[in-house]
């Protein structure tokens, strides 16, 4: 697998770089989910298209990684589906599913995975937990009320990929999460646990959190079945809040 990108998620998928011939993975883009220049999602969406160009000539698989967030499912109820109507809540949620489109559209072989909130070594500080856990050391730790989140650890990324593409899951869509968000306290909670510290919690507007289906996941990779354990969260935060307490 050819890797595109020098990033978090790029540099995480090194352990495929010599398996799974003809597959190009798209990993770059933005990965802020707010405040991003409208220049950041153009030069991303160039890119990508180049890809869909280069694939469509060289008869390549193109992966694709977009975003299980509150950016794209945000309608409390019903878990989201990757066939299942959306209405993502932000440019950055509206800016992956329109790559999706160009996707689907372009006739190549593709796979598009929506992600939870990866953690795993090596992540920009701006991202989820980085940044809670720089925050939780300050002393200060600004929520908002009514957030849940879904982790995921990036080596279960890793291997629900390895899966997919080695059983040959071509041209669809599949959430790779937990299928379990946690409040965002409780995330909180266990970090302050780990740093054996409390934090004083600032609160900003609400917002809300759709659950994300993970149904179509087990069904394609049922050997993962044990992220969607109640305590997967924990052994996530426990094995990375280490590292990124000591930046």
């Amino acid at each position: 697998m050819e890797i595109v990108g020098s990033g978090f998620i790029a540099t995480s998928l090194a352990p495929l770089a010599g398996a799974h011939p003809g597959v190009v993975a798209a990993a770059f883009g933005v990965s802020f989910a707010s405040g991003v220049p409208e220049a950041d999602f153009t030069r991303e969406a160039e890119r990508l298209y180049e890809l869909v160009r280069r694939c469509e000539r060289r008869g390549e698989k193109l992966v694709f990684f977009s975003t299980a967030s509150p950016a794209m499912y945000a309608v409390p109820g019903e878990p989201g589906r990757e066939d299942g109507p959306v209405f993502p809540s932000t440019a950055y949620g509206r800016h992956n599913l329109a790559l999706e489109t160009v996707l689907a559209a372009s006739g190549i072989d593709h796979l598009v995975l929506r992600l939870a909130h990866l953690v795993g070594p090596g992540q920009p500080a701006h991202l989820l937990v980085p940044s809670l856990v720089r925050q939780i050391r300050s002393g200060t730790v600004r929520l908002h009320r009514g957030a849940r989140r879904d982790l995921l650890d990036v080596a279960d990324l890793v291997t629900v990929l390895d899966r997919l593409l080695a059983s040959g899951v071509n041209r669809t869509v599949v959430n790779v999460a937990s299928g379990t968000a946690v409040p965002i306290e409780r995330l909180v909670d266990h970090i302050e646990a780990g740093l054996g510290v409390r934090a004083v919690r600032e609160y900003v507007s609400a917002t809300v959190s759709q659950p994300v289906s993970t149904a179509e996941l087990h069904r394609l990779v049922p050997e993962i079945a044990r992220i969607g354990s109640a305590d997967y969260y924990r052994r996530v935060l426990d094995k990375y809040i280490g590292e990124y307490a000591t930046d």
